[in-house]
């Protein structure tokens, strides 16, 4: 594989995630990175909202010839702020070695659950 897959800025226009939790299954989204850079990848994530000011400081790293799913309703930013629910955002993703990333949701919210998944621009 080439060891300069992927890119070091990357954009996720369509973030949202339901509040719904039905058993054992919860609402989320994902950022799910690959890393075949030849050196650990220091990753930093920045949402933004139609109404109020742009959150930062989420981070995270992912290694070398590793994958990692980054569970947006488990992160938290260095101010101990997280993502909030039922509210319409979009992610940046910025990494100092070249990753690719892809864009998962799973929303329970419905009878019949739905997962979707994209890779982002």
């Amino acid at each position: 594989m080439n060891e300069q897959s992927g890119k070091t800025h990357w954009l996720i226009p369509d973030g949202y995630m339901s509040n719904t939790t039905k058993g054992d299954f919860v609402s989320h989204e994902a950022v799910c990175v690959l890393n075949l850079s030849g050196e650990t990848a220091h990753i930093s994530l920045t949402l933004y909202f139609e109404d109020r000011a742009p959150m930062r400081g989420f981070h995270t790293t992912c290694e070398h010839e590793r994958t990692h799913h980054i569970r947006l309703d488990k992160l938290k930013n260095d101010a101990g702020e997280s993502i909030p629910r039922c509210v319409p955002y979009a992610v940046a993703v910025e990494s100092d070695r070249p990753i690719v990333v892809q864009a998962s949701r799973l929303d329970v919210s419905q009878p019949e659950y739905a997962l979707m998944t994209t890779i982002a621009y």
